[in-house]
């Protein structure tokens, strides 16, 4: 299941990959053969192997290398010590050098004996801090050189709002991302007591299962949208919609403003959202330039509509000052349950987290609150982290509001 990513790195297309999965996936072992190959196959590089904690650097990514070092038949081509904890290619004097972030003065002063560092690896991802921490890490490696891969694996928290699930659906030039489960390996690999193992989950707590075992987000069972589907929306294969409609949640910092088109389909009772917008402090004029270069203002003109929050009675002006004929949402008790309970009765909402990252994030990351105490899921929709999907539930207003449909 690596064939294909390793075809790609091969021909100099990946410049970053991401491995997930669940338990016995085989995405360490991968990564640290790729790892060992690429160090060969790029003479001036050198590679660091990272881990949040450094304690557990000797118990996990150090065997690891070694294990791979090894597998590839090249043990008597390398040097491997703890104090440092390094492996040296003894041909080129190329190292292998291990840190963890919970000392991040000695990796601000790394220093490449020549060349440059060109491969890191970040394992068990969801550990770091968050995106601002690995970006930081990959400024201060990748200097100089022509040649930098980054590889990063983890297995997916539960929890679809933890950062490390928003980054994998976060599309990129060069960033490949790969799932994979212990199904995917040769079952005498894993042994009978693993297989057992797996299989008396399965029966007896199925969710669990589904996490530890094939890395999926299953959430905390208070997920508010259960009928989302996350995948590839071929633009060719969509039915020619009767309608697009649009929508507007208004923000300017730090909430931002947040712009989606969608398409429905009654006979399926399916939602697909076909394009998205996100900005930051971004006047109305610069935002409304963005809808008209979009194609929105030709949409509307074709029988489409655009619906905004209507607590910005002047920002809804401001677009029809530019020509955009901007509805104002109709806001009254009970509006948002009645727009929510009716996007949670659809058959699907079909989200392409490629074309549409930020919107994807938020519905997959969307749940109901839980008493801090009792660990009880608490009525209402939380209003956080649900921008794109306010733009949405504006967007439909005009359908939902049906009476009797």
């Amino acid at each position: 299941m690596f064939w294909d990513a390793h075809a790609d790195i091969r021909r100099g297309a990946v410049q970053e990959l991401v491995a997930k999965g669940g338990r016995g996936s085989g995405k360490s072992s991968y990564l640290s053969l790729e790892l060992v190959l690429q160090l060969l196959r790029h003479p001036g590089v050198h590679a660091v192997v990272l881990r949040k904690v450094g304690a557990t650097l000797r118990t996990s990514v150090y065997p690891q290398i070694c294990w791979a070092i090894g597998a590839l038949g090249l043990g008597r081509k390398f040097r491997c010590t703890v104090s440092p904890m390094e492996c040296t290619y003894l041909p080129t004097g190329q190292k292998i050098q291990f840190f963890g972030l919970d000392d991040a003065g000695k990796l601000k002063s790394i220093r490449a004996p020549f060349g440059t560092i060109g491969l890191c690896w970040f394992e068990e991802l969801d550990q770091f801090d968050g995106p601002e921490e690995v970006r930081s890490v990959e400024q201060s490696l990748f200097r100089g050189g022509d040649y930098a891969l980054a590889f990063k694996s983890f297995n997916p928290p539960a929890m679809g709002r933890s950062w490390v699930n928003r980054y994998v659906l976060q599309p990129r030039a060069g960033k490949r991302v790969v799932h994979a489960t212990y199904r995917d390996l040769p079952a005498d690999w894993l042994g009978p007591r693993f297989l057992a193992d797996a299989d008396h989950l399965r029966q007896v707590n199925p969710l669990a299962y589904r996490h530890e075992y094939l890395g999926e987000v299953v959430g905390s069972g208070a997920a508010v949208f259960d009928n989302l589907r996350l995948e590839p929306l071929d633009a060719a294969a969509l039915p020619a919609p009767e309608r697009v409609y649009h929508g507007v949640d208004w923000g300017w910092y730090p909430d931002p403003w947040a712009y989606n088109a969608v398409a429905y389909d009654p006979a399926r009772r399916t939602l697909v959202v076909l394009d998205e917008l996100t900005r930051r402090r971004t006047p109305n004029r610069d935002t409304a330039r963005l809808l008209l270069d979009r194609g929105v203002g030709e949409s509307l003109r074709t029988g489409g509509l655009l619906t905004a929050d209507s607590a910005e009675p002047k920002s809804c002006a401001d677009y029809r000052a530019t020509g955009l004929a901007c509805r104002a949402a109709h806001k009254g008790p009970g509006s948002l349950n009645q727009s929510m309970k009716w996007l949670q009765s659809l058959a699907a909402i079909c989200i392409d987290p490629a074309r549409c990252p930020d919107t994807a994030a938020e519905f997959a990351a969307y749940e109901y609150a839980r008493d801090p105490r009792t660990g009880e899921v608490l009525p209402g929709y939380p209003d956080v982290d649900n921008h794109h999907i306010d733009a949405v539930r504006y967007a439909v207003e005009s359908v939902w509001r049906r009476r009797g449909q």
